[in-house]
């Protein structure tokens, strides 16, 4: 089954089924000690600034692997290296497997390097916990008018428009995304893309598959360029993407033709030069189940969150501080039915997707028992989504490919309303703002959010809060009168309300004797309402119905 999560038929051809691949693990870092008391050595500041600002630590993992250990394995019979993993100090080989097997006793120094193998085909081996392996080393102004276009739906649905049009503009500016796909022919020279090129918000990327930084020389697949049309494409009054605004690394991981582990510890290997430098957000359109080779194949079963290399990787990312959105798959109409690796991992938002009047699109693929929490965690259009083709033509395909880029978009948005949350918070407000967070179920998880309630929420909680005032709000909800009954040691409060755009719709006071205020005249919504006085600074949210 393949992993590009569109409904294409590809032709393939794969020379390499002889081989086995394996992950090698290493025992060591010879250098780590000196890398971690000089981590700029090792990492950009932009990501030191974003581990210190969400109080990650630098650690072992963030060292490179020796280059040293690197050379001898590839010096080894029959052994061909094809990735490596700082992260998991560890390679991707493949070779026969005794050669492979033969590296455990490979000694630098008189000592041996390799601490574990793990074979992708289980005939070989029984698979290791990776705790194992990481245990050895005791790891700890204006407004926005944009006009939608085509995509004024897939943007509405879950709110994104209310975060563009916030009096701060909050559109992605300022904020990182690593696009992890397959193939972005055009992207430099479309005019859907014309926008982000003169903002100067392509920071640059890299081809894993075909090892240079040609990212757009691979014209196999346009999956990529479809991908980020939804976060970042722009066409005047035709289409606006979820994030227009952001800054953004295009990686390429994917080999469309085949369907090989390798791609696994290529996208480890992207996510690891993500947060190296300094990427907030991962969106990754992928999902690994099946291989060409069947003896490779993950079942059903293993897709609990802590057995394929790449949901492993991506749980190290998610401790890292990124926050990676993957798409759930499309295997809701097949006998695998569902989600896949990545997506099965506890620290990805995993998106399903729903038609254009927001019910479930049967093609996604479900969440499981199997997987340690709620898969999907949300959901946004993948029927019908409307992408920027390679000819600038803007159409409509059908994918959680979609569905993922379009709402990641918004969660770059809102993050960048809200700098001072780290990634978990963030998940957790956009799957509280969800439509059914109280009635999950395995077809749309929390359902819809809605990211004008996410941002509300989030402003609301990060206001001065004073618990120590005995200060009361009510009716809430609201419909024509609003009571602030104020303590006794104030005489009046001022009291303000924003919408979600952050435009003051009313500006009053409050009195002992005076506590009511007239609410008839605003419209149905959320709004944030700020209280104030001289030792007073209390928010708080307020739905007028």
């Amino acid at each position: 089954m393949k992993k590009l999560l569109l409904f294409f038929i590809f032709l393939y051809s794969f020379n390499a089924l002889s081989q086995e691949h394996a992950w090698v693990y290493l025992s060591d870092k010879p250098d780590s000690a000196t890398a971690l008391a000089n981590p700029i050595s090792i990492l950009t500041q932009k990501a030191l600034d974003r581990k210190a600002a969400h109080n990650v630590s630098v650690d072992f993992r963030d060292v490179p692997v020796d280059e040293s250990y690197i050379s001898v394995i590839k010096s080894q019979p029959g052994i061909t290296v094809l990735s490596k993993s700082k992260w998991f100090n560890a390679l991707h080989v493949i070779g026969d497997p005794v050669d492979i097997t033969a590296l455990n006793s490979v000694t630098v120094n008189g000592a041996t390097i390799v601490s574990s193998i793990d074979f992708a085909d289980d005939n070989f081996n029984s698979r290791q916990s990776q705790t194992q392996h990481q245990n050895k080393h005791n790891l700890e102004a204006n407004l926005t008018n944009f006009t939608y276009g085509s995509a004024v739906n897939q943007t509405t649905m879950i709110g994104v428009e209310a975060l563009h049009q916030h009096i701060n503009n909050y559109t992605g500016s300022g904020m990182t995304v690593a696009v992890i796909d397959a193939g972005f022919p055009n992207v430099n020279t479309m005019n859907g893309f014309q926008r982000l090129r003169d903002n100067g918000g392509i920071l640059g990327g890299y081809d894993f598959v075909d090892r240079n930084a040609n990212v757009y020389a691979y014209t196999g697949s346009a999956h990529g360029t479809w991908v980020l049309s939804d976060m970042a494409g722009f066409i005047q009054d035709q289409f606006v993407g979820t994030a227009p605004d952001a800054n953004y690394y295009l990686f390429r991981t994917e080999n469309a033709p085949t369907e090989t582990p390798l791609e696994e510890s290529l996208w480890v290997e992207a996510a690891e030069r993500a947060d190296s430098l300094g990427v907030d957000v991962i969106n990754s359109s992928l999902s690994y189940t099946t291989f060409d080779n069947p003896n490779y194949n993950y079942t059903p079963a293993e897709m609990d969150g802590n057995t394929a290399f790449i949901t492993k990787g991506a749980d190290i990312a998610f401790e890292k501080g990124i926050l990676v959105v993957n798409s759930a798959g499309n295997y809701g109409n097949a006998s695998w039915q569902i989600i896949g690796a990545p997506a099965d991992a506890a620290g990805v938002f995993a998106i399903g997707a729903v038609k254009s009047d927001g019910t479930y699109a049967t093609f996604s693929s479900r969440g499981s028992s199997a997987q340690p929490t709620q898969k999907p965690d949300v959901v946004a259009q993948g029927q019908a989504s409307y992408i920027i083709s390679t000819s600038d033509a803007v159409v409509t395909s059908n994918g959680t490919s979609f569905s993922s880029p379009i709402l990641a978009g918004g969660i770059v948005c809102l993050w960048q309303a809200l700098p001072s949350f780290n990634n978990a918070q963030i998940m957790q407000l956009v799957r509280e703002s969800a439509s059914q967070y109280n009635t999950p179920d395995y077809y749309l998880g929390f359902g819809i959010p809605d990211f004008s309630l996410a941002l509300a929420e989030g402003l609301s909680v990060t206001e001065f809060q004073n618990e120590n005032v005995n200060l009361k709000v009510y009716p809430n909800p609201v419909k024509n009168q609003l009571t602030i009954q104020i303590p006794s040691q104030f005489d009046e409060v001022r009291v303000r309300f924003y919408d979600v755009l952050g435009k003051k719709v009313i500006d009053t006071k409050v009195t002992a004797i005076n506590q009511n205020i007239n609410t008839s005249a605003i419209t149905k919504g959320v709004y944030l309402v700020k209280i104030e006085a001289e030792g007073l600074a209390v928010t708080k949210k307020v739905i007028k119905n």
